[in-house]
Order: C-alpha cells, then structure tokens, then sequence
C-alpha cells in the first residue's frame, strides 16, 4: 500500500486531485493543535533569547555598533546621549524577553509594540529600511506568538503538553 510505503501513519489516503495527504476531521484538528504548540514553543524561544541577547549586547557592543541605530530625533529630544540611551533600551529588552519567559501572551504585545517602535525609529533615521522592513516580519512574528499563548491558553489540558 502506497501510504505505508510512505510512513504516513494517521494519513487516511491521497486526493487524486493534488496529492496532498486526506486526514479525518479529528486526525487535522490534533495535527494543527501539534503544529500549533509546536510553533508556539519555537516563538517562545526565540523571543525570549533574542531580546535577552541583543539587550545584553547594548552593554557589550560585540555583536554591531548599536548607538548608530538611533535617529537623531530621539536622543535630541529625550536629551540623552545615544549610549546611554542604546543601555536603558538593553535593560528594556532583557526585561521583554523575561516577560515572554513568565506570560508569553503579554510579552508577545509587548515585544510587538517594542519592535513597532523601533521600526519607527528607523524611519526617522533613513538608511536602514532593510532592518525596519525585517523588524516588520519579527512584529508579525510576536503578534502570533501572542495569538498562539492566548489559544494555550483556552484549550484544554491535555497530558504532555
């Protein structure tokens, strides 16, 4: 039989139509629920070393010169040098990471809303559109991080997870 030859396991057989595999109604929901803890638990992770590491770095600067990401706009007008501003951000983002650690839900909006303002920061500041327009995708990510814990969340328990 085709499907064992396959290893498909749970898999109820192929459309003819497009060759996508045919799961039950119950064999597709606890596939989406596997992949959807699964891609919650990847998010988690991510957002939780990458805001750790790059807060940690504005104190380091081993990984780039971070007070060059700064728009003028902003330290001017906060009257701050753009290292000292560079570190407060750094002790911002350690704590977004451990937020999303502890209540993944709330640190998912609150890294959102970190990277939306960092995103406009460098609107201001011109000449990295690149890192805005990828910041953009890492937004898009922790809105659906934020999504996925809200749905943990609500689902029943189930053993394992």
């Amino acid at each position: 039989m085709r499907n064992a030859s396959l290893g498909l396991g749970k898999w109820s057989g192929m459309s003819a139509e497009d060759e996508e595999p045919i799961l039950s109604t119950e064999g597709r929901n606890a596939q989406m629920s596997r992949g959807s803890l699964e891609a919650f638990r990847i998010l988690r992770f991510g957002f939780i070393v990458a805001p750790i590491v790059a807060g940690l770095d504005k104190f380091f600067h081993l990984l780039t010169d971070w007070d060059k990401y700064v728009a003028p706009v902003v330290t001017n007008s906060l009257g701050i040098q753009p290292h000292s501003f560079m570190m407060i951000v750094g002790v911002i983002e350690i704590a977004a990471g451990i937020v999303v650690a502890v209540r993944p839900r709330i640190g998912g909006y609150l890294v959102a809303s970190w990277l939306l303002g960092i995103i406009v920061n460098l609107l201001l500041l011109g000449g990295y559109l690149d890192v805005a327009l990828r910041d953009l995708g890492l937004l898009l990510a922790a809105l659906a991080l934020a999504r996925l814990a809200e749905a943990k969340a609500m689902a029943p328990a189930t053993a394992g997870a």
